[in-house]
């Protein structure tokens, strides 16, 4: 028999079940309508227009899966993150509405958010599994950290930069354990960069070694005759051909068909001095007063989601922050996920990415690049 005391509790909880419980539905419904309704106005619109990197995988696997999925035809601009700026920032000011949203590397899309050509994203998360931090290491980090604006997320962290090569046939990794060893003699004429005057992994590598060997070191790198390029496919190509015994900055998605040609480009070990951690090609936003504002928030929901994190993944050999995401496989490419090899508050020292840190650093180290690349 249950005590009046017993019966008491257990009439106390129903009450508050009854009064909660509604909320809580309520609350799961209306995020659920809204998404019904995103699909529907998205369908309605019939277009995505997005500005993706430049690979071309990347973009064959979007139109494969969200199309059919969403039934929304998709117009995917590959190129580089500062090209796709500068096309959003001129359309933009012309009065033009083509982008709807884009995604790119660390400091390309800053300018644009200056300029109040971006909305503010946080609002726009829609899906519980993207919306509720718990679900990403680290929980939420917005690319323009430093203003608190949070316009431009940042889902992709990795333990190291990467876009350090060598051609196995004309230099040896023993011979390559410091960026020290990049100033030997024997290196003059053969190393290859890309060029750290725009955002892109070799402006990455660039600033951490303005910051940690400083100018003079970088005085003396230049002194060995670099072949600095803007064209990663150039840069690749040279190295292939053991034209350069070294590249600075080229991406992995950029050499993957050399290395599955079994060509001798390998990915050199980190040096003594360490890499900075890097959000890779892993900030999206989206455009002001898209001409498809619905299929844009649709997209940016279902990319940030697991199934568009996977694909992500998967095909730009990135590491996706989100903790329902396998990225230890990537190890196989060279490529080290942060959350799988370093604590958040490491990631947070290592990296020369996010607002802050491109302020501090890379803005500086670029316009010495330029002081010194005339």
């Amino acid at each position: 028999m249950i005590s009046k005391r017993r019966a008491s509790i257990i009439a106390t909880i129903s009450i508050l079940l009854s009064v909660l419980t509604p909320g809580i539905v309520l609350a799961q419904s209306d995020w659920k309508k809204e998404w019904e309704r995103v699909q529907q106005e998205a369908k309605k619109e019939g277009l995505i227009v997005a500005g993706i990197p430049a690979r071309a995988e990347l973009r064959k696997q979007l139109e494969a899966v969200f199309k059919p999925k969403f039934g929304i035809d998709m117009d995917l601009n590959t190129a580089r993150g500062p090209q796709n700026a500068s096309r959003i920032a001129a359309e933009f000011t012309a009065g033009v509405k083509n982008f709807d949203v884009f995604i790119g590397g660390s400091g390309t899309f800053e300018s644009l958010v200056d300029g109040g050509m971006v909305e503010p994203l946080d609002g726009l998360m829609l899906l519980p599994e993207v919306r509720e931090a718990k679900h990403w290491w680290g929980g939420h980090i917005w690319e323009d950290n430093l203003s608190g604006n949070r316009h431009l997320y940042s889902f992709i962290a990795e333990a190291g930069t990467g876009g350090l090569w060598f051609n196995t046939d004309v230099a040896k990794p023993v011979e390559l354990r410091s960026f020290d060893d990049l100033l030997h003699a024997k290196w003059k004429g053969k190393i290859g960069f890309l060029d750290p005057r725009t955002p892109n992994s070799g402006q990455s590598v660039w600033s951490y070694l303005w910051d940690k060997k400083g100018e003079p070191y970088l005085k003396k790198l230049l002194q060995q005759d670099l072949f600095i390029s803007r064209d990663q496919r150039q840069l690749g190509d040279a190295l292939a051909k053991g034209k350069v015994a070294i590249a600075l900055g080229i991406s992995f998605y950029t050499l993957e068909g050399f290395i599955v040609a079994n060509l001798p480009v390998k990915e050199l070990p980190t040096p003594k001095e360490g890499l900075p951690s890097s959000n890779g090609s892993g900030v999206i936003g989206i455009v002001k007063n898209a001409p498809h504002p619905n299929a844009a928030r649709l997209f940016v929901n279902w990319l940030l989601s697991k199934e568009g994190q996977e694909l992500y993944v998967k095909y730009m050999h990135q590491s996706s922050r989100r903790l329902d995401v396998d990225t230890k496989w990537l190890r196989q490419h060279g490529v080290r996920a942060a959350k799988d090899n370093m604590t958040v508050e490491q990631y947070h020292r290592a990296r020369n990415h996010l607002e802050d840190k491109y302020t501090r650093v890379r803005i500086p180290a670029g316009k010495f690049a330029e002081e010194v690349l005339k």
